[in-house]
């Protein structure tokens, strides 16, 4: 089929207190070495500044003795979450993480990067493709001509029942019965959000009336940064983030675009540096800041940096692993509900081995086969976080998402070439309609699409059920999912080769997971 994209994660162009005192529960045991004999040997630091993690075995006494021995292997600490047992440091010694891994108390540390270079791993396909000024007023008009004519009829209907300007182009809101789900609720102001992701333009006029911003940050650094506007990307910076705060939540209100659940707060939590890095360090500090401040549900439509896959047999991968598990551990039991993109590449997550030659992305790329089984995608591919497929305009598993057998949870549109998956009138375009920076709007695709409205129906869910656990809300959306079938063949660019296979059976299969998420019925009581 045709290549769409060369990374995964790019937005479509197409034609407890947690005492985490063992290792991880799905790695094997992992045991702190002694600290070798005789006289420390001298510290090198004329190597690159990188970011570490350190994970211990937890507490504030353990963590002051690895704090001296970060010290003493030349390392500067950032900061140190004791919750979970993760503390973030630098060091331009090349052998830090070798020597801190000798520490008692240690169980795991490695290097967050392999060169101090930027990169780029949102999963969204390509560029976004903005309205004109000449569309956005074409469209308003229309809308605004077809409400008349509704209230006309119906003498007078309420102003929630009608669309935004520009939701008649977003044929994702009814694909999950959305737009009826609006009819019943729109979702309770109670419920947060959390966009770890680009930033948010909070200024956005689709954005404004929903943004909490006492539960947004910035996290890029590992140490969070409650400067006010720090959660903004800047002019140079991906507008990925404020197109899926959109998605989530853009108000219902006379303007733009209609949110999946257009009543709930959302935050904004950057994790990306400027040039587009999501390293362990920042997604730590996203986690940890979204449990301990009343965030509901985080999207997270990324991958971390630089590793596309972390393998457990090598220790800095292992670190990152071990890190970001204990994070997205630590929300969920402070009632966080975690859902992830599953990426763009047309993988099947569940097979023996995968090629994998865009790792390390910081540095020089090589190619390598792992075994998905052993080496994860994270957070996507972590325990407990909710893995999202993308669907396209049809109804059918969009060309480039990601699938895999007991991987994929739900499913949810994220777009696909129109070419492909053309909707039915209005709607023109087969990518997802949103909000971009500078109140401007603009199409984007990517299993990045399809996450935040899984999190915008969790968000629903929560708002319809506000007593409910993060583990009560992730069954919900698996019970109450629509079941799609495999297809007979899936060829989608009907070139007479199969694209993918899908297996499973209705009620669960390697496309879609447990289906395709209903909006409708996470309003229903």
């Amino acid at each position: 089929m045709a290549h769409l994209g060369s990374r995964r994660r790019r937005a479509l162009a197409l034609p407890v207190g947690l005492a985490l005192t063992v290792s991880l529960g799905f790695l094997p045991a992992a045991s702190a070495s002694a600290a070798p004999a005789g006289g420390p040997a001298p510290v090198v630091t004329d190597g690159p500044k990188l970011s570490y993690v350190v994970n211990t075995y937890g507490g504030v006494l353990t963590a002051k003795s690895v704090a001296k021995a970060i010290d003493r292997a030349g390392g500067t600490v950032v900061t140190t979450y004791d919750r979970i047992g993760v503390t973030v440091a630098t060091s331009q010694n090349p052998d830090f993480a070798k020597t801190v891994r000798k520490t008692p108390g240690v169980l795991s540390a490695g290097a967050t990067r392999t060169a101090p270079l930027p990169s780029q791993s949102t999963t969204d396909i390509g560029a976004p493709q903005e309205l004109t000024a000449e569309q956005v007023e074409a469209a308003t008009a229309a809308a605004a001509k077809a409400s008349a004519s509704s209230r006309s009829a119906a003498s007078g209907s309420a102003a929630a029942d009608e669309p935004d300007p520009l939701e008649p182009l977003q044929w994702d809101l009814p694909a999950i019965k959305a737009d009826q789900a609006h009819k019943v609720s729109l979702g309770s102001p109670e419920v947060t959000v959390g966009v770890i992701d680009t930033g948010v333009d909070d200024t956005h006029p689709d954005l404004a009336p929903n943004f909490d911003r006492a539960a947004s940050v910035n996290c890029v650094s590992g140490k969070p940064d409650t400067t006010d506007g720090a959660w903004r990307p800047t002019a140079e910076e991906s507008p990925h983030g404020t197109h899926v705060a959109g998605e989530i939540a853009a108000a219902k209100n006379g303007i733009g675009v209609t949110g999946v659940a257009p009543g709930v707060k959302v935050a904004g939590i950057k994790a990306s540096t400027p040039a587009g890095y999501f390293y362990a360090e920042a997604v730590v500090c996203s986690f940890v800041w979204a449990a301990e401040h009343g965030i509901d549900v985080t999207n997270n439509s990324y991958y971390t940096d630089p590793w596309y896959f972390n393998c457990l047999n090598d220790p800095d991968q292992r670190a990152l692993v071990d890190a970001i598990t204990r994070a997205t551990r630590y929300a969920e039991t402070k009632g966080t509900v975690n859902v992830a993109a599953a990426g763009n590449e047309n993988y099947d997550l569940a097979s023996r081995s995968i090629t994998d030659s865009s790792s390390p992305n910081d540095s020089t790329p090589g190619e390598r086969v792992i075994d998905p089984a052993k080496c994860f995608d994270i957070p996507t591919q972590l325990p407990g976080v909710v893995t999202v497929s993308s669907t396209g305009a049809k109804g059918l598993k969009s060309s480039f998402s990601n699938h895999g057998l007991g991987v994929i949870d739900v499913s949810a549109p994220g777009g696909d070439s129109t070419a492909y998956q053309p909707p039915a009138p209005p709607a023109t375009s087969g990518l997802i309609l949103g909000p971009l920076p500078g109140g401007r709007w603009g199409y984007m695709a990517g299993t990045s699409m399809a996450s935040p409205h899984v999190a915008g129906v969790a968000a629903l869910l929560k708002s319809t059920h506000p007593h409910a656990s993060a583990a009560a809300i992730k069954a919900l959306l698996k019970v109450q999912a629509t079941p799609v079938v495999c297809p007979e063949a899936y060829d989608i660019n009907g070139d007479g080769e199969i694209d993918a296979v899908c297996t499973g059976g209705k009620r669960h299969n390697s496309f879609y997971g447990a289906g395709l998420v209903d909006a409708l019925a996470a309003v229903r009581k």
